[in-house]
């Protein structure tokens, strides 16, 4: 079935039927029904494809997730596929599943993600995507774009090399300046940290923030206190341990997974958390809320960063925005519940 079929089946031109496809109003309302009710009878769908390749545009998104089985992927992902569809654009999803191949052996090769990365690219470019949006699964600098690679390109939750393409990260300096300066409003001076991997750029942002929030207090900052896990419960559970016996009254972690190790720490040696040591995270997770007492936390703005990267994209799509190559950052919410007592 053709706009031309159906034109002819309701003795109008085909011009016609298509300003009625197109929402346009230069078309009396009973002109208007009598061609939507032989639409839906016949179940006429248009050739977006056909149409763009007239309009040199498919209004189509490419999403490329590094891992859906990233915790904070799927929020990204669904804000931006919800903003493209507010303004009429589709979307396609590209999955590398780069966790899922190679688990963290890939951060630090980049032939592993070029492998994978090059041949989704050509094939974005192949369905004539209007561009792409780049959802990473850990704050990064990414380096394997292409050079000579001319795709309108966002990128959320990482940046690029030498700021190549506009992106969307965590503002994780202040989410880190933030949760430290409120376990010192609780009174507390002795402050552990449970810091992520060492080079990661998360883990530098958040100790960042960490340290500005201590001098603003005039606490000294205290390097044999901060002890490096790998933001996994397991070791959140080990350098409590190595806290706990130096003598911090607080300790705050850089993820919720590693301070569910520090629960689990404090339960068999009998600590109540929240009186006789405080604990703090990162990401409230769904975990955070079900842990007793529940944690105190910061809110990842995932959404946010999801939509903020698909307006930018289809801003310059549009020419309704220039293109910054500076990271935009979005700052975290403070989730202040139980765990984190005042010393008296």
């Amino acid at each position: 079935m053709t706009v031309k079929e159906i034109a002819k089946m309701c003795d109008v031109s085909a011009s016609t039927v298509s300003n009625i496809l197109n929402g346009r109003t230069n078309v009396s309302e009973q002109t208007r029904q009598r061609v939507l009710s032989v639409i839906e009878e016949t179940g006429y769908q248009p050739n977006y494809f056909a149409s763009s390749m007239r309009k040199q545009n498919t209004r189509m998104i490419g999403i490329i997730a590094e891992d859906l089985c990233q915790f904070s992927t799927n929020t990204i992902v669904g804000a931006v596929m919800a903003y493209c569809e507010e303004q009429g654009y589709r979307t396609i999803l590209m999955n590398l599943r780069l966790y899922d191949r190679w688990q963290d052996t890939w951060y630090n090769d980049e032939s592993k993600l070029e492998s994978t990365l090059l041949p989704v690219l050509k094939e974005v470019q192949s369905i004539k995507a209007d561009g792409i949006i780049y959802v990473a699964g850990h704050c990064r600098t990414i380096k394997t774009f292409p050079r000579d690679f001319s795709l309108p390109t966002t990128i959320a939750y990482a940046t690029a090399k030498q700021n190549r393409f506009p992106s969307v990260i965590i503002n994780d300096e202040k989410g880190g300046y933030d949760m430290v300066k409120y376990i010192i409003s609780m009174g507390h001076r002795k402050i552990g940290v449970i810091a992520g991997v060492a080079d990661n750029m998360h883990t530098k942002s958040r100790m960042s923030g960490c340290q500005r929030a201590l001098i603003e207090a005039g606490i000294p900052y205290n390097p044999e206190w901060t002890v490096y896990g790998d933001w996994q419960r397991n070791s959140g559970y080990e350098c409590a341990e190595k806290l706990v016996d130096m003598g911090v009254t607080a300790i705050w972690c850089m993820n919720d997974l590693m301070a569910g190790g520090v629960y689990d720490y404090a339960y068999e040696h009998n600590i109540v958390i929240g009186k006789d040591i405080s604990v703090a995270g990162y990401d409230n997770m769904q975990i955070s809320q079900f842990m007793y007492p529940k944690l105190t936390t910061n809110d990842l703005p995932l959404e946010e960063i999801g939509r903020s990267a698909a307006e930018n994209l289809l801003g310059m799509l549009e020419g309704e925005t220039k293109c910054s190559r500076n990271p935009v950052y979005i700052p975290c919410k403070m989730k202040i519940r139980d765990s984190v007592g005042r010393m008296i």
